[in-house]
């Protein structure tokens, strides 16, 4: 497929993440969202394509500013970018598929990342909702589905955890950010089974 990788029968570096750091990573970036502490986003971002990705420091560098700039462009209510927003995550997710092969199709990671995105800002508004709920994980799960290239019924567990997580969020957001809040360990806790259930689901040679 023209990336330079042979298969050793081992999990790419793609699937054999470390779930605990990657959502305490996460977690960081999520809390400095909030909080509109782009520093520690961009701090953030950089350990997580390191961790995550295991590219070399210039794409590493390269892939935490096009998350970061995508964040940003996705932010503002009214009046964000959400073609900006698409427009670098398939620039980062094209650095992913050059270092792994997967996903296949980039652009298609990129349209389902940032739809995730518009399901969960619509969900922040009608938090009771059940309809925008169900939507928020089948959202995510279509992007797990899209990103590893799995059946919807082995990522969907994970899918649930993170949008549990995002309510977790949500709810603190609500509440005013502080930073003692009880719901913060709450959250960490949901985006480690998230990765939990996700790694559970990947950890294996796709291209066997």
């Amino acid at each position: 497929m023209g990336t330079g990788t042979v298969s050793t029968g081992a999990p790419s570096r793609l699937r054999s993440f470390d779930p605990v750091r990657i959502a305490g990573l996460e977690y960081r970036m999520w809390v400095g969202y909030y909080q509109q502490r782009w520093t520690q986003v961009l701090a953030a971002a950089v350990r997580l394509a390191w961790l995550g990705f295991g590219m070399d420091w210039v794409r590493t560098l390269q892939g935490a500013w096009l998350l970061l700039r995508a964040i940003q462009l996705w932010a503002p209510f009214p009046g964000n970018d959400p073609d900006g927003a698409r427009a670098c995550m398939s620039q980062l997710y094209a650095l992913v598929k050059l270092r792994f092969g997967e996903p296949a199709d980039p652009e298609r990671a990129a349209v389902l990342e940032v739809d995730w995105w518009r399901v969960h800002r619509e969900r922040q508004r009608s938090p009771g909702s059940a309809e925008t709920s169900d939507e928020l994980v089948e959202s995510v799960t279509r992007l797990y589905c899209c990103v590893f290239g799995e059946a919807e019924a082995e990522v969907r567990s994970a899918a649930a955890h993170r949008a549990r997580a995002m309510d977790l969020s949500d709810q603190w957001v609500r509440e005013g950010c502080q930073p003692d809040s009880p719901l913060l360990p709450l959250e960490h806790a949901a985006l480690v089974r998230a990765y939990a259930a996700l790694l559970a689901a990947v950890h294996h040679d796709k291209r066997r």
